[in-house]
């Protein structure tokens, strides 16, 4: 018997529209020419094992160099880690406050700001800021550059075996940590000029302000500058509250002279109420502020250590003292309690700690908050009294206070961290370290309020000012400078 020899059927090629998910990558790859063969295939197959194992090899050189981590490695760098989130969210913070304590018509601009300005400073501070702050010796005591990075920019972040044996912060963790700081002074000018200042010209001068004129500031103290050398008394300030808030204080209050006041907030020599559209999320950001401000101050230890809970007790201690300080005075001089007053008092408080977070008994930081509070009501209304418009009060929280807060280390301040002795002036210290609080004060001062003025000055040159146009200005700069509403669903009123 013969059987008839039929040919096979032909296998009908698949198409890649018509493939399952899991024949889909192999039909794509045989349709690249040099992949249709099982060879190819498997020198494919080869290239991921080879970068694992390449990958695999590297991590196991890294870590031969390396010693093991140790517990006050892990603890300093994820406390320092945990901190700069805290300091970061506190531009959430700002946004809130500042957007509510304006009106409706400026609530994007005033976001927009807050938000984008951020990015700027990390970008800025990145490249050339950090190195200025806490680079090598260029001028002995007053300019530093180079911190490891391309012709002194960036810095390198490469982690070393003493690091992690001495407990060390790593250089990207730090960097980090003091951007974050970067970034706060330069959202503090924001509010000084809020509902008049053109973006573009504010984004530019935020720029100079974290690449330059603030670093160079806080290398005075914080990189061993002059102001630790000049006598026997090293000028303190722990957490910032000459370098970050009256730098930033300063730098808008020229900026704020140079813009001149709003439209309609001085009639006849005599300043007019401006209510902020929401109060709600004003005091939604002070809270947020207030909680940022554990990784300011407590952060500033730069370690995990016995010191940081009780920082963090200082700076509630003196918010609080300035919340019921700036109450009091302003329902005793208004007849009713004033909720923006209430706002301003906590942040008086805060930034009245700030610098002798670590040198104040309780007490005293308690006092020191109170004080804060009380001063900030009266600023204020001097502010007003002087023609100078200052939108949200940040001047007055800021800058007075930080020098206040500067200030009050040399009258009742302890060397808590070290002997315990007295160094202020009512705690048997004397008038060093006093004077010492006051020249750096000084030193804030001029330094912030030449460069600035030249900064605002040679942008307001090259761009044909700094203030938006009056039209503008009182549609609003929502629409002026960003196109859209912060809420095109209601109706506008009273903007």
């Amino acid at each position: 018997m013969t059987t008839a020899l039929h040919s096979l059927p032909r296998r009908r090629t698949a198409r890649l529209q018509e493939a399952s998910l899991l024949d889909g990558p192999m039909l794509l790859l045989r349709s690249i020419r040099g992949f249709s063969s099982h060879r190819s295939l498997m020198w494919l197959a080869c290239v991921p094992l080879a970068l694992f194992g390449l990958g695999i090899f590297n991590l196991s050189a890294h870590a031969a160099e390396m010693p093991e981590l140790n517990a006050a490695f892990l603890a300093n760098n994820l406390w320092l880690l945990v901190a700069t989130i805290l300091v970061i969210f506190m531009n959430a913070g700002f946004a809130m406050v500042e957007a509510g304590m304006c009106r409706q018509k400026n609530a994007v601009n005033i976001l927009a700001k807050n938000l984008f300005v951020f990015a700027l400073a990390v970008t800025a501070y990145w490249i050339v800021g950090y190195s200025f702050m806490y680079g090598d010796s260029v001028w002995d005591g007053f300019l530093y550059l180079g911190k490891g990075g391309f012709f002194g920019l960036f810095f390198d972040p490469s982690v070393t075996a003493e690091m992690i044996s001495n407990g060390d912060l790593v250089p990207t963790v730090d960097f980090l940590f003091q951007a974050a700081f970067a970034g706060t002074a330069a959202t503090i000018v924001s509010g000084l000029v809020a509902e008049r200042v053109k973006f573009g010209e504010f984004i530019v001068f935020s720029l100079v302000l974290t690449a330059f004129i603030y670093p160079v500031a806080g290398s005075w103290e914080w990189n061993g500058g002059w102001l630790n050398t000049f006598s026997d008394v090293e000028f303190i300030d722990f957490a910032g509250s000459s370098i970050v808030h009256s730098v930033g204080a300063w730098a808008g209050l020229v900026g704020a002279m140079l813009l001149g006041p709003r439209i309609g907030k001085f009639v006849n020599g005599k300043a007019q109420a401006m209510p902020g559209h929401n109060m709600s999320i004003a005091t939604l950001g002070a809270l947020i502020l207030w909680i940022g401000w554990y990784g300011f101050n407590p952060g500033s230890q730069l370690a995990m250590d016995q010191w940081v809970p009780y920082v963090a007790v200082t700076t509630t201690l003196a918010a609080a003292g300035g919340a019921i300080g700036a109450t009091v005075i302003s329902t005793w001089t208004s007849g009713k309690p004033d909720l923006t007053m209430i706002i301003n008092g906590i942040l008086a408080g805060l930034v009245s700690v700030t610098a002798g977070c670590g040198n104040l008994t309780l007490a005293g930081a308690w006092v020191a908050g109170l004080v804060g509070g009380v001063i900030v009501v009266y600023s204020v209304s001097a502010l007003d009294s002087f023609g100078i418009d200052d939108p949200v009060g940040a001047f007055s929280v800021h800058g007075v206070c930080g020098i206040w807060g500067t200030l009050v280390i040399g009258l009742w301040g302890y060397d808590i961290q070290g002997s315990g002795a007295g160094i202020g002036l009512f705690t048997g210290g004397g008038f060093s370290q006093l004077w010492v609080q006051f020249v750096g004060c000084a030193a804030y001062a001029i330094w912030t309020v030449l460069t600035c003025w030249i900064a605002w000055k040679v942008i307001g040159s090259f761009f044909g000012g700094i203030r938006v146009s009056e039209d503008e200005e009182i549609a609003g700069l929502d629409i002026g400078e960003h196109g859209m509403e912060a809420y095109p669903d209601f109706a506008s009123a009273g903007n």
